[in-house]
């Protein structure tokens, strides 16, 4: 089956691909400030919201979980790794990133054979609970984190130092951003995503027709799991290195939320537009003295306002006037092109 390529799908390529060249030369036009703190954190911030727009956009299972998961890769490299703080070892940082996300990918399938048995509200309150619970624990254990955090977290030499040369760390967040989106865009257009789409529609009908209804929900928290795993690798890398409960908190699991609703709940590229315009309004709002302490006020009422006008988000709005003009065309269509004598309606176009 050939795609036909609509006026709207050219407009959206072109600015997708814009988007991606303009991310490409980054780190050639725009400071190292820029890249580091916007630029780098919209990438890891974005495949963790792509994980989470994955698991209710199409799996139909909205998770307060994310941030906990991602903190869980996070954890257990800075405890593998050298670091000051944690289990005293020092093993490879690779190994410690492959360790990570492998433990996060292993909680993810635990917690989600258990998690994924309920739905609506009550997999909501159950992933919140996790959320919390992992915030208390990694608190309360001194001899893995403690509150105070793990510092200096050994990186591998491809990163090097991300606060005194950004760049690598930058392409390294940009590839794999990538990377996670065309995986994603493949998934939901296999078998199992449209397996996992006719779940979230009509669980009950698919239960009927034979499919494992818990099963196909516990496989899609686990590799949603191992995508939020990375964005906690690189959340360390571009956050100096630490790593410590507060960084990771309810506040974290709400702000992962924010982004995916905002950019488009619906939409895996969604993810990094909310993650680009939450982390610009995070930044620059501390510039500004009326807002600077009231950061949580501003995003609320964006988010208000973005849910009230579009329960799609930001790309909501670009469907909603691509449809608006949609129709607008049929609707002048008959004026100037009247049908044949009889009927000018719809059949006639």
């Amino acid at each position: 089956m050939r795609l036909r390529l609509t006026p709207s799908r050219i407009a959206v390529g072109v600015v997708l691909l814009v988007a991606v060249i303009l991310c490409a030369i980054g780190p050639y036009i725009f400071s190292d400030f820029f890249v580091r703190s916007i630029l780098t954190k919209t990438m890891w911030l974005g495949i963790a919201a792509s994980s989470l727009i994955f698991l209710a956009g199409f799996a139909g299972m909205v998770s307060l979980g994310q941030a906990a998961i991602y903190s869980i890769a996070g954890f257990v490299m800075g405890n593998l790794v050298a670091a000051d703080g944690g289990v005293d070892t020092a093993l490879s940082p690779w190994v410690g990133v492959i360790l990570g996300l492998l433990a996060s990918t292993v909680i993810g399938l635990v917690f989600g054979a258990v998690a994924a048995r309920s739905a609506g509200i009550y997999f909501l309150m159950i992933t919140l609970a996790f959320s919390v619970l992992n915030f208390y624990f990694w608190g309360a254990s001194t001899d893995l984190s403690g509150f105070g955090g793990i510092n200096n977290i050994a990186t591998p030499g491809l990163i090097g130092s991300a606060g005194r040369d950004p760049t690598r760390l930058f392409y390294v967040a940009f590839i794999v951003s990538i990377l996670v989106y065309l995986f994603l865009r493949y998934l939901i257009r296999t078998p199992f995503g449209i397996t996992l789409q006719g779940i979230r529609d009509e669980p009950t009908r698919m239960r009927a027709l034979g499919y494992n209804v818990p099963l196909h929900r516990v496989l899609a928290f686990t590799i949603a799991a191992f995508i939020a795993g990375i964005a906690g690798i690189l959340f360390i890398w571009q956050n100096a290195n630490r790593i410590d409960p507060n960084s990771v908190n309810l506040s974290a699991t709400i702000d992962v939320l924010v982004v995916a609703v905002v950019g488009g709940l619906f939409r895996v590229e969604g993810a990094w537009l909310g993650a680009f315009v939450y982390t610009v309004l995070e930044t620059y709002s501390k510039n500004w003295d009326l807002i600077n302490e009231r950061f949580n006020t501003v995003i609320g009422a964006v988010f208000l306002v973005i849910v009230l006008l579009s329960p799609g988000g930001l790309l909501g709005i670009w469907d909603s006037v691509r449809g608006a003009a949609r129709r607008l065309g049929r609707g002048a269509a008959p004026a100037t092109e009247p049908g044949p004598a009889g009927g000018g309606g719809p059949g006639a176009t």
